[in-house]
């Protein structure tokens, strides 16, 4: 099941923002393709939703471009700023802190997601 597209508009800034700080320097369909396999496909991302959240975190300092032309293609690589960097780890808390309390707003059992760290990251 595909997730709807009402649901995903308050989380797509945290979803990039998250792929780009795990995946360096990526180029638009480059980060489609990563959502989509992160997401087992439940997530397929629009042209229509990507570029104009691409270009408004850019516009907020969060992200730089660099455009590198590969034979007669262009292609606009993204990558996140040092305050890109810094805000991730905090809009994934705030979002793990959102889907706690809905959790408890639509009195689901929660899994213990709230301590689990970072992939890759130690605990504590």
């Amino acid at each position: 099941m595909m997730h709807s597209s009402e649901l995903l508009k308050g989380t797509l800034q945290t979803i990039l923002l998250k792929v780009l700080k795990d995946n360096g320097r990526m180029y638009g369909y480059e980060l489609t393709q990563r959502v989509k396999d992160l997401s087992d496909a439940r997530i397929l991302l629009t042209e229509g939703a990507l570029y104009p959240t691409l270009h408004k975190l850019e516009a907020e300092g969060m992200l730089k471009t660099e455009v590198v032309t590969i034979g007669k293609r262009v292609r606009k690589y993204y990558s996140l700023t040092a305050e890109g960097k810094s805000l991730v780890k905090e809009r994934v808390a705030e979002f793990i802190e959102f889907i706690n309390t809905m959790g408890n707003v639509l009195q689901i059992p929660q899994p213990a997601i709230s301590g689990t760290p970072f992939p890759g990251e130690k605990k504590g």
